[in-house]
């Protein structure tokens, strides 16, 4: 059974979201990194780029697949983790931890269509 964080929300294209203040750290669930296997690759927007709710931002590439990443809100990118953008496999060694992007937000309502961690488990 793939792990879910309690507090966190989640979007159905398995995106996480974790909420400070405006600014919304986004990553992807441990069942996402599970079905893709050994992750080899991450590609990530530009600091500064503006993205809306339900847009592609990136994609994960894997020895096996690869996935576009989709943002569960609209906003500015204020920042990229270049750690996983250096070493991808972190993200198969703890999701949570090991975000991808963090958005300042434009509409916090836009959290409001994200599942919170048990609706989340159930879809899975």
């Amino acid at each position: 059974m793939s792990k879910v964080i309690p507090g966190l929300l989640y979007s159905e294209s398995h995106e996480w979201v974790k909420v400070d203040g405006q600014v919304a750290i986004i990553g992807v669930s441990d069942y996402a990194q599970s079905e893709l296997g050994d992750i080899t690759y991450v590609d990530m927007p530009q600091v500064g780029e503006q993205i809306e709710k339900a847009q592609e931002f990136g994609a994960l590439e894997s020895v096996k697949t690869a996935a576009d990443l989709y943002s569960p809100v609209s906003g500015s990118v204020v920042a990229t983790n270049k750690l996983v953008e250096d070493d991808p496999s972190l993200i198969n060694a703890d999701p949570y931890t090991n975000w991808i992007i963090k958005i300042e937000m434009s509409d916090t309502q836009e959290l409001d269509s994200l599942l919170n961690a048990s609706a989340y488990e159930s879809s899975l």
